[in-house]
């Protein structure tokens, strides 16, 4: 049975004080109680106060999504606005301290804590995770094989994260590094079938060490409940239309890596200790750094595998009508990274608080209405 290919976009934003520029904890009745009045159960809460989630729904192709997206920050940022807050889209703050974050209130939320302790509190990180529908479950942990030689190419192009406590860290995602302090996260190993994994999180679940799959992190992972395979290593990018380009290569990896299976052409399994190789290089350097191509054995400019890689998907973009949206990563090509124009703007700058601004203004680019709303001013 041929995937559906449907999307699923999540995005974690920050909330701000236009004044201080820090993080804030929002009052939860007014921001996410009002803003489940307007969009349902599409906005959440997380494990820090001054943390919204959104998502959308499942979505039938990239143009849906990216409207419902769209519209989803649109609407935040406008229920922030209303309550003294700004919203602010990277996946970490330039100088936030975490150790004076409020926390969410809430079984789940008690329960992590109580589990991970101090790894839990400092989780102070902002991420993107997209959904591709995958309904057969053989199929779908085929995809995650094959699809994993892909994801330090996807942090790259969404790192969003060089700061951490008011310190420039020397990498581009330092996002990926807070967040390996959690068990069971970056590159999942390559499993031959279903139901070895299945194996795998029952013995996890049998020896007490988790209670279901979603306490699973990985990179991308089968997700739990739907029948979608879920992309979680992207850093949260500045501007909507960033986010729904990356989402657009990921529906096209997974739609290109479909193809070749169904007509018996795997792509190339490489170990998970090589690709995690690439993946620190990705985090550190982002797209201007090099990567190993594995089949050459030899460093390559980022950039050139980029290209190589939009090569790739290339046959599979115009059935999915994603031409477009993927086009956009010529763009963020052009222009960086959040990362790199976060650095840029401290490097003329010398000021957390300013980089603080320009991320609040390009959170709302490409959202409509919002554009022309006042953002925080330096002071």
């Amino acid at each position: 049975m041929k995937p559906t290919f449907t999307l699923g976009i999540e995005e974690e934003y920050q909330t701000v004080d236009p004044e201080t520029r820090d993080l804030r904890s929002h009052i939860q009745v007014e921001l996410i109680e009002k803003g489940r009045l307007i969009l349902q159960e599409r906005v959440k809460t997380e494990m820090h106060q001054s943390v919204v989630e959104v998502g959308t729904s499942v979505c039938a192709n990239i143009k849906e999504a990216r409207e419902e997206l769209k519209n989803l920050r649109r609407q935040v940022i406008r229920l922030s606005r209303e309550n003294g807050l700004r919203l602010a889209a990277a996946a970490t703050h330039p100088f936030a301290d975490w150790r004076v974050q409020a926390l969410t209130e809430g079984e789940r939320y008690k329960n992590i804590v109580e589990d991970m302790q101090l790894v839990a509190r400092a989780n102070l990180i902002f991420g993107l995770h997209v959904h591709v529908g995958i309904e057969d479950r053989e199929t779908l942990i085929q995809m995650m094989n094959h699809a994993r030689y892909f994801v330090p190419h996807l942090l790259a192009l969404s790192a969003n994260s060089p700061f951490w406590l008011g310190m420039d860290t020397g990498l581009k995602s330092y996002r990926c590094k807070v967040f390996d302090k959690f068990p069971r996260t970056n590159l999942p190993d390559y499993f031959p079938s279903w139901g070895e994994y299945e194996n795998y999180v029952k013995l996890l679940v049998k020896t007490n060490s988790i209670d279901n799959a979603k306490k699973i992190w990985w990179d991308m992972r089968p997700h739990p409940f739907f029948n979608t395979l879920e992309f979680r290593v992207c850093d949260l990018p500045m501007r909507v239309d960033e986010t729904i380009a990356l989402a657009a290569l990921i529906q096209a990896t997974v739609a290109k890596l479909y193809k070749l299976h169904s007509q018996n052409q795997g792509f190339r399994l490489y170990r998970r200790s090589l690709l995690m190789e690439n993946k620190w290089r990705a985090a550190r350097y982002g797209i201007n750094g090099k990567l190993i191509d594995f089949g050459k054995s030899m460093e390559v400019p980022e950039r050139e595998l980029i290209e190589e890689y939009l090569e790739f998907v290339d046959d599979v973009l115009d059935e999915l009508d994603c031409r477009e949206e993927v086009e956009y990563i010529h763009e963020i090509m052009k222009m960086g990274t959040g990362a790199d124009r976060q650095l840029q703007v401290y490097r003329e700058t010398g000021d957390m608080r300013a980089v603080v601004d320009y991320i609040i203004e390009e959170t709302g680019v490409g959202v409509d209405e919002v554009d022309s709303l006042p953002t925080a001013k330096a002071v």
